[in-house]
C-alpha cells in the first residue's frame, strides 16, 4: 500500500512541475493574444490562435495526465496538496519569465509550502481498495455525498450567472471559486475514471457499465468549465496571485469532497488526521505569504475619456487647409495641433 502511495506522491511531483510551467506559458500567450484582439477577461477567444498559449495547454495536459495517474495509486488527500509544488514553480518561473518579483517573504511562502507537503505525506492515509466501478458509483450516490453535489452545482450557477458578469473583473474569488468547486468534482470523477481503468487493464472490463460513462460525462464537462474561468482568471488578474489562492481553494474543496465520497479518514488516528491538518494549514499559510508578497498588475483604465478605436488629430497647414489625420499615420511634419482630439466610440 505505501508504494502505491510513493508512486502516487512521483507522478504528483512530476505533475506539479509541469502544471507550474503551464501557467507561465499560457500566461505569456494570452498577453501576446490581447495584443491582437478582445483579451479574454473579457470573453475573447483570440488566446485559441496563439501557438505559445498552446504549449502551455500541451505542458498542462501532460501534467494533468500525470496527476490523473497519481489519483489511481494515492488517495486525493496525499496527490491534491501536493499541488503545493506548483505555485514555487509557477512564482519561480514568473519572477525571471513574467518580471513578476519574487520577494524574501515570497522565499519563505515556498519554503512553508515544501515543509506543509512534507508533512502531508508523511500522515498521508492508506485508501481502501475498490474492486468495480459499481462501488465507486454507491460512494457517489450516498446521500451526503449528494447533498455536497446540489450544494457545489448551485453555488457555480449563482457565481456564473450573477457574480460574474458583475464582478469578474475585480475580484479575484469569483473566477476562482467557479473553477475550485467544479475542480472537486473534476477530482472525484478522474479518480472514478482512474480507477475503471486501471481494473480493466487488469482484465475486468469496467467500460461495461454505464457508470463509467457518466463518470466520464461529468469529469469532461467539469473540465471544459475550469479551463474556461482560469484563461479568465489569469487574462485578468497576477499570475502569481492566481496560483496559490487557486490552489488553496482547489485543495480545500477537494480534500472535503474526497472526504465525504470515500472517507479517506476513517480508521485514522488522531494524531495522523491533526498531523495531516496541521500540514495542509502551513500549506495554506505558505500560499497566503506567497500571496501578500506579489505585486498587482497594472490596472487597465477604461472611462469614458480612453479611447477603444483608433485616435484621430485634426491638424491645420500654414495656408489655413484642414488635415485629418490617424494616430497611426505617424506626426505630419510642419502641421500644428489646434483642436481637441476626437475619441470615437
Amino acid at each position: 500500500m505505501y508504494s502505491s502511495n510513493l508512486i502516487g506522491f512521483i507522478l504528483a511531483v512530476v505533475s506539479s512541475a509541469f502544471i507550474g510551467s503551464s501557467f507561465i506559458i499560457k500566461k505569456k500567450g494570452l498577453r501576446r493574444a490581447g495584443f491582437n484582439g478582445p483579451r479574454a477577461s473579457v470573453g475573447g477567444y483570440g488566446y485559441l490562435l496563439e501557438p505559445l498559449w498552446w504549449v502551455g495547454m500541451i505542458t498542462m495536459i501532460v501534467g494533468e495526465i500525470a496527476n490523473f495517474v497519481a489519483y489511481i495509486y494515492a488517495p486525493a488527500v496525499l496527490v491534491t496538496p501536493l499541488g503545493a509544488l506548483s505555485i514555487i514553480v509557477s512564482a519561480v518561473l514568473a519572477h525571471f519569465l513574467l518580471k513578476e518579483k519574487l520577494q524574501k517573504m515570497g522565499m519563505l511562502g515556498c519554503l512553508l509550502c515544501i515543509v506543509g507537503s512534507t508533512v502531508i505525506v508523511l500522515h498521508a492515509p492508506e485508501e481502501s481498495s475498490l474492486n468495480s466501478v459499481e462501488e465507486i458509483w454507491e460512494l457517489a450516490t450516498q446521500p451526503a455525498f449528494l447533498l455536497y453535489t446540489a450544494a457545489a452545482v448551485a453555488v457555480t450557477l449563482v457565481l456564473i450567472l450573477y457574480c460574474a458578469p458583475r464582478f469578474g473583473q475585480t475580484n479575484i474569488m469569483v473566477y476562482i471559486g467557479i473553477c475550485s468547486i467544479f475542480g472537486s468534482l473534476t477530482v472525484m470523477s478522474i479518480k472514478a475514471i482512474g480507477i475503471a481503468i486501471k481494473l480493466t487493464l487488469e482484465g475486468t472490463n469496467q467500460l461495461k457499465y454505464f457508470q463509467t460513462w457518466i463518470f466520464g460525462m461529468v469529469a469532461i464537462s467539469c473540465i471544459i468549465t475550469q479551463l474556461n474561468y482560469l484563461n479568465m482568471a489569469l487574462d485578468t488578474f497576477n499570475a502569481t496571485v492566481v496560483s496559490p489562492i487557486y490552489y488553496a481553494m482547489f485543495t480545500s474543496f477537494t480534500i472535503l469532497a474526497s472526504a465525504i465520497m470515500f472517507k479517506d479518514y476513517s480508521g485514522q488516528s488522531a494524531s495522523s488526521i491533526v498531523s495531516e491538518l496541521c500540514g495542509f494549514v502551513t500549506v495554506l499559510s505558505g500560499t497566503a505569504v506567497l500571496h501578500s508578497t506579489r505585486e498587482p498588475d497594472p490596472t487597465i483604465i477604461t472611462d469614458l475619456y480612453t479611447p477603444i478605436s483608433p485616435r484621430v488629430s485634426w491638424y491645420i497647414q500654414g495656408n489655413g487647409e484642414v488635415w485629418k489625420q490617424k494616430e497611426e499615420d505617424g506626426s505630419p511634419p510642419n502641421f500644428v495641433t489646434i483642436l481637441r482630439h476626437d475619441y470615437f466610440k
